[in-house]
């Protein structure tokens, strides 16, 4: 019997995984990409460790096997969200949904006031997750090696400090 989907934090010996599932995951938008933009979202192994050790990363894993991946990293006041990716067979299983919570819960822990993100305009069913769980497109298009990327974001509601 199938299990629900598991959310936990990634160790360096997830990391050959990770590139996979990233690698995975956006082959299929391959010819969408610019090679240096492709290669910018497709980390290999040792790129990953290094996000590892930058900052939280996320595995999504169902029936023992990583799934998707998403990772975060704090600046200033927000929090980033970066690497986000889930396999092709295992989209609509909520490990999308169930990642996005976990960098949230993370980004309020440290007291994060936004999240925010990049992703490509040809990406819709990614872009009509992140606005289903409250992110909105900012003005304008960016550039990733020739490849139009889109910023979305959240603003988080920041739990009220007790009055002393």
């Amino acid at each position: 019997m199938s299990q629900q989907v598991e959310i936990r934090r990634a160790d360096p010996e997830n990391a050959a995984a990770i590139a996979s599932v990233l690698y995975e995951s956006f082959v299929e938008f391959k010819s969408l990409y610019t090679d240096r933009a492709f290669a910018a979202t497709v980390l290999d192994r040792d790129q990953v460790l290094t996000r590892i050790l930058e900052g939280p990363v996320w595995i999504a894993l169902r029936d023992d096997m990583i799934i998707g991946t998403a990772g975060a990293i704090r600046k200033g006041d927000s929090a980033y969200i970066r690497g986000m990716a889930v396999l092709r067979t295992a989209r609509r299983l909520g490990a999308g949904s169930a990642l996005l919570e976990r960098v949230q819960e993370w980004a309020l822990g440290e007291k994060c006031s936004r999240l925010f993100l990049s992703t490509t305009p040809f990406l819709h069913s990614a872009i009509r997750l992140y606005e289903k769980f409250g992110f909105r497109q900012e003005d304008g298009v960016q550039d990733m090696f020739g490849t139009p990327l889109i910023r979305m974001e959240k603003i988080l509601d920041l739990p009220a400090r007790p009055v002393r």
